[in-house]
């Protein structure tokens, strides 16, 4: 499948794409960070834990970041280090990380509707931001009608 720079335009990819990251982000229990940073390593299929270092020199430093993500099932072990040969740990993001960038991506291209009803994160109006979010997410359900 190969899709043009003016296809992704003109169904404005990314014009809610902050709003998906921000509902992504609070419906997992992660930050914003987090997520992008599984992004990236989705796009590396396979990853050692250098690849994982390297990857998080351009986001805020999180020392927990790698148990965190090992502990909530976010990355899994592809291949188990092999003191014989001296292989170390292959991981890859696990199946829970692909389905949730993947419906990031359904949103995105407008195949899937954000969730408007209670389950949505920010239903409760509990502070200021969650009335915008509500409101963008309003106002991304009117564009996509048009």
């Amino acid at each position: 499948m190969n899709i043009s720079v003016e296809d992704l335009r003109d169904i404005k990819f990314l014009k809610y794409y902050r709003l998906v990251r921000k509902w992504a982000a609070k419906t997992n229990g992660i930050t914003e960070s987090d997520l992008e940073l599984l992004i990236y390593l989705d796009a590396l299929e396979r990853f050692t834990i250098n690849d994982f270092k390297e990857g998080t020199y351009i986001y805020t430093w999180d020392k927990h970041r790698w148990s965190r993500f090992k502990k909530n099932g976010w990355v899994v072990v592809w291949r188990s280090a092999d003191r014989k040969s001296g292989k170390h740990n292959i991981y890859a993001v696990s199946l829970k990380t692909k389905m949730l960038i993947t419906r990031m991506y359904r949103i995105l291209l407008g195949k899937e509707d954000l969730p408007t009803s209670r389950v949505n994160v920010f239903y409760e109006n509990k502070t200021y931001t969650d009335k915008v979010m509500n409101k963008a997410m309003d106002d991304m359900l009117k564009d996509k009608d048009r």
